[in-house]
Order: structure tokens, then C-alpha cells, then sequence
């Protein structure tokens, strides 16, 4: 798959053209988590103006495909404001041992919790359910789609 010019990193890798959005009560705390639990890498992070440790948006990409997710301070006053903690996504990755290892080691210190260990599927792949601090649902498994 080719890409244009518009679409592409610095490094030439392909941006993201599909995102998960979600709010957070602690979007700091989560993004934290995202980052050192399940592997996302921070590409941008802009803070609210006021100094209240606000988010105003930050992009988190998955370091193993063309996926990522925004997210932000939850704003109950804003048109597009959903509840914090109601979202739900799947991750496709090519080492979802890696990924179960790294979730399992960091939970105890980030919050989350493993909702079902990594298992085989019914539909051939092997996949771990992970809900982060704030209740959204994360499943990360080697099933690419079809």
C-alpha cells in the first residue's frame, strides 16, 4: 500500500487515518497507562491553557500498524462530550505474549485489570481483554481481520 505525501511521518512511515476517540477523568494518568502498560507511543499531547493539569487532545499511535486514538480531559460541556470509561477497541498484534507480558507487569502498579487472561479464540487467534483505569474495554490479539 502506497501512501501520499500528506499521509506520511517525517521517518516516511503512513499516519494513521482512522482513530479511536475517548475522554478521561485523569487523561494524564491514562495516558501514562496507555503508554507504559500496553505499549501505545505518544506522538502529541497539548494541555489545557489553564494549568489544571487538563488535556486538551493527545494522539497515541500503535507502534505495530497504521492505528491510533485520541484522547482527552473529559468536557460534559462540549457537543461531542462522551461518558469517560464506555469506549472499547481492538488491537491487532503480530506478539500477543509480548503484550500480556508487558499488561500483566504493569497493572499492579497503573491500575486495570486483566479481564480474561490471553487465550485462543474460537476464530483462530490468541487474544488478552484488558479494561484500563478509567472502565474502557482493551482486547490485543494476533486476529487481523478478515
Amino acid at each position: 500500500m502506497s501512501t501520499s505525501p500528506e499521509h506520511e511521518t517525517p521517518s516516511g512511515r503512513a499516519n494513521p487515518t482512522v482513530f479511536a476517540t475517548l475522554q478521561a477523568r485523569d487523561a494524564p494518568a491514562l495516558i501514562d497507562f496507555y503508554v507504559r502498560a500496553l505499549g501505545f507511543e505518544l506522538t502529541a499531547r497539548y494541555d489545557g491553557d489553564d494549568g489544571d493539569d487538563l488535556v486538551a487532545h493527545a494522539q497515541l499511535n500503535w507502534p505495530e500498524g497504521h492505528g491510533a486514538l485520541m484522547l482527552g480531559s473529559h468536557s460534559p460541556d462540549k457537543q461531542w462530550s462522551r461518558e469517560p470509561g464506555t469506549s472499547s477497541g481492538y488491537v491487532v498484534t503480530a506478539h500477543p505474549e509480548l503484550v500480556a507480558a508487558r499488561i500483566a507487569a504493569a497493572i499492579p502498579e497503573l491500575g486495570g485489570e486483566i479481564v480474561r487472561p490471553l487465550a485462543d479464540t474460537d476464530y483462530g487467534g490468541r487474544e488478552i481483554l484488558v479494561r484500563d483505569p478509567e472502565g474502557n474495554l482493551w482486547s490485543f490479539g494476533d486476529y487481523p481481520g478478515a
